[in-house]
């Protein structure tokens, strides 16, 4: 009994050890659950959800609006050593894989600004074509039409949606999103969105849209970051009748399985030519105010929407020089040295930041022009220039928006998926 006492006080010390590891280990559990559950690894986009829109096209005519975005993870059998067969994830394009899928007849091909491959520089008109690898018709909504016409949905039993966006109001995606549910709508053809998630979801910021600055830049009262994935965005088209004559798009939505607005993700496949990495698409709502200014936002760069600057700049420790490049022939202040901003080492943002715009229109001498044609229909207002004009500070500026902020908060929240 005497040897059985030391042990009794290890038994003791280590069961209450274990158990304070237990508590320790469940509390670190808690921690990464409420911080980490919703990763892209664990993210579903509407596209892989097959289960939930194959049944839908069998044995229909389909046409689809896709860019190099629409992709989707599937499993192929692939040999992985003799005699033996396996299965792997393979990426595939949707087009691709709806077009090799039994009893669905793809037949067409609508593809936005940038086109169908997404190499095409902003506002550059896009041509029909040809898909090389599947032939079939690649018909524009970024040339003489952005609305597929009565004639090119002829025949067409149900159109699929599915295109990356990254909420953000004069990202034109969202615009022909409208145009595609309109002409749906008028020729009695459901469309189904494949729903992606938002990388800019996580807030809501900026002026909102004044109707008779409306463009295709911008066609509705919503602010430059709207805080819904394009699903919800569509459902809010459709219920808020802001099609024309307030018709209705016979509309079902494909969710994203594991996100939430709160849920951080990343694109492997870069939007659009200009947004390349995350960190360019964290600050575009910040940075494509400058679209409609003189100044350059790192087009002509590798590192768009990630610096800003002009040659008309005081010096600084900080100057590139932009040059045509993928996505951008003719960048602004080609080939000129522009003195500028780094923001390349910037924190993640959760808001719109003006004090670039502020510092930009500050740095600009009066002998040079700083405002473009097309600043008003990107802001979304006449406002916000007035507002740079008279020098107010970024807080001032900010609080111009509150309310309109809040009655649109009011009205997205009838759309969420995702709450």
């Amino acid at each position: 009994m005497t040897d059985f006492k030391p042990f009794k006080s290890t038994y003791l010390f280590l069961v209450l050890l274990l158990n304070f590891n237990l508590i320790s280990c469940a509390q670190k559990t808690k921690v990464i659950q409420n911080s980490e559950i919703k990763t892209i690894s664990e993210i579903k986009t509407g596209a892989e959800r097959t289960e939930l829109y194959l049944n839908l096209l069998k044995g229909k005519n389909v046409a689809i609006v896709a860019n190099q975005t629409s992709v989707l993870n599937v499993l192929q059998r692939a040999e992985i050593a003799p005699n033996v067969m396996g299965s792997k994830k393979v990426t595939q394009h949707l087009v691709d894989f709806l077009h090799n899928y039994k009893d669905i007849n793809v037949k067409k091909v609508f593809a936005p600004e940038h086109g169908f491959r997404g190499k095409a520089d902003a506002a550059e008109v896009i041509k029909d074509g040809l898909d090389t690898k599947t032939g079939l018709p690649i018909v524009s909504l970024y040339g003489k039409s952005k609305k597929p016409s009565a004639k090119q949905l002829e025949n067409i039993d149900v159109v699929i949606f599915d295109i990356q966006d990254v909420g953000v109001r004069f990202y034109t995606y969202i615009s022909t999103l409208h145009y595609v549910m309109e002409a749906c709508a008028e020729a009695e053809i459901p469309v189904i969105i494949l729903d992606r998630p938002n990388p800019n979801g996580h807030y809501i910021d900026g002026p909102v849209l004044e109707k008779e600055h409306s463009s295709f830049v911008g066609k509705h009262p919503v602010p430059v970051v709207y805080g819904m994935t394009i699903g919800e965005y569509g459902q809010m088209i459709n219920g808020e009748k802001w099609l024309i004559n307030g018709i209705q798009c016979d509309l079902k939505v494909i969710p994203n399985k594991n996100y939430t607005h709160n849920s951080k993700y990343s694109l492997a496949i870069r939007p659009s030519p200009n947004l390349p990495n995350d960190k360019s698409i964290n600050l575009y709502p910040s940075l494509g105010f400058f679209e409609g200014t003189t100044i350059n936002a790192g087009r002509g760069t590798e590192f768009q929407f990630q610096r800003y600057g002009a040659p008309f700049f005081p010096k600084s420790d900080f100057s590139y020089v932009p040059v045509a490049n993928f996505g951008a022939k003719y960048p602004k202040h080609k080939d000129k040295l522009c003195n500028g901003v780094n923001l390349e080492e910037i924190p993640f943002l959760n808001k719109i930041d003006l004090s670039f715009l502020i510092d930009a229109y500050k740095k600009t001498p009066k002998t040079e022009k700083f405002f473009g044609n097309t600043f008003t229909i990107h802001a979304g207002t006449k406002r916000l220039q007035q507002q740079l004009e008279l020098g107010l500070s970024v807080e001032e500026i900010r609080k111009t928006w509150e309310a309109d902020l809040e009655n649109f908060k009011v009205i997205r929240y009838k759309y969420l998926i995702y709450k």
